[in-house]
């Protein structure tokens, strides 16, 4: 919003612009990354749209997490083909990417 302008005032300027906006309802915004989720919980998020073009608008407190590219049952797998504890087949995944293969094949060469 521009200080000091009425919230109608804008409304009706933005219009003449040719730009919609809508408040979206969500309860949380998760944007993947390569290595990460940025996790906004309780976002304010709107969808404006100017000229067929759509922008969306998240505020809010982000947190950043890594991204668990394997589960429990890929660590069990990877432990009993390899013939290691579930501390190295779970490093091992780590560092592979979750390549359940490359990680079995790596472990099975020492």
């Amino acid at each position: 919003m521009m200080p000091g302008m009425n919230p109608r005032d804008m409304g009706k300027l933005m219009k003449r612009m040719g730009i919609q906006q809508k408040e979206i309802d969500a309860t949380e915004v998760i944007i993947k990354c390569s290595d990460k989720e940025i996790v906004i919980r309780n976002p304010q998020v709107a969808k404006v749209n100017m000229m067929g073009q759509n922008t969306w608008q998240v505020i809010g407190e982000a947190e950043e997490r890594p991204l668990q590219l394997f589960n429990e049952e890929d660590v069990k797998t990877v432990s009993e083909q390899a013939n290691v504890d579930p501390k190295k087949a779970r490093e091992a995944l780590q560092k592979n990417n979750g390549d359940l293969v490359k990680s079995i094949l790596e472990l099975s060469k020492n």
